[in-house]
């Protein structure tokens, strides 16, 4: 087995730059951790995270497919449940369908009124890195057309405010819209990001749900993923809505809830 080493802020993100390099989902991948890092003290003396990583041997999906050739097996595998939990799914999957045509026509709001909204998040966000003493380039732009206010984020340790498979970016994101939406009549869509985060954590989740379901076609087996926000869960069902082989259900109480890639039943 070939190994590359990949370095990173974070062991997350060397682990996402490994899976784009190699082109495979993190499941597909042998790791092995080298140096997890360090972000130093305010910034000074930081060490990057170090991995190495492989391309796992073809031969293990090929194992997986001989455990369930017996056809009685397959016949007593039980149904029901996914059965139930796929109206669960629907319900989850449905609710974006639904928002797009409550926000086709967002709140024009005047430049006075965008400037303000402006102020209100950087006076939130310079205060929170001020505390933290994270020197942080901030830049926003408003979209009229979805009624968003992008933000995004420049520095030298943006892995600090991207957090373990973004949670602290998720986290701050949610407070400044708290924040920002306190003085707004209509909702304002508040989105935060930095060194390109929200695609590349997108395009990875995509890969994963296509080599999952590749699996799943392959053994006949039902995969259950790690537990993932509301977001993450409907790239992954998005991804796979069209597939002709497999269908998803989600399961779970937050923050435990997970997505299910299970075999479509004809």
């Amino acid at each position: 087995m070939e190994f590359i080493e990949v370095s990173a802020k974070t062991v997350d993100d060397a682990i996402t730059k490994a899976c784009i390099e190699l082109g495979v989902s993190s499941d597909k991948l042998d790791i092995q951790v080298i140096s997890e890092g360090s972000s130093g003290f305010l910034g000074f003396g930081s060490k990057p995270a170090v991995i190495r990583a492989g391309k796992k041997p073809e031969e293990e999906v090929v194992v997986e497919k001989k455990e369930v050739r017996p056809e009685k097996e397959m016949k007593e595998e039980p149904h029901v449940k996914p059965q139930q939990e796929k109206k669960e799914v629907k319900k989850e999957v449905s609710k974006p369908a639904k928002k797009p045509a409550e926000e086709n026509k967002p709140e024009i709001r005047t430049e006075e009124e965008i400037a303000a909204m402006k102020k209100t998040a950087q006076d939130f966000l310079s205060g929170v890195f001020g505390a933290m003493e994270l020197p942080v380039e901030i830049t926003m732009e408003y979209n009229q057309e979805n009624g968003s206010l992008d933000i995004d984020f420049a520095g030298e340790d943006m892995g600090i405010l991207i957090g373990k498979r973004g949670q602290t970016l998720d986290s701050l994101q949610y407070l400044t819209s708290l924040v920002v939406n306190k003085e707004q009549k209509e909702y304002v869509r508040v989105k935060l990001d930095t060194e390109n985060y929200r695609k590349r954590r997108k395009e990875t989740l995509e890969n994963l749900a296509r080599n999952i379901a590749y699996k799943v076609k392959k053994t006949r087996r039902p995969v259950s993923l790690e537990p993932m926000n509301p977001y993450e869960r409907r790239i992954i069902h998005s991804a796979l809505q069209n597939n002709k082989f497999v269908e998803t259900y989600s399961e779970g109480n937050e923050p435990y809830r997970h997505v299910v890639v299970a075999p479509k039943r004809y």
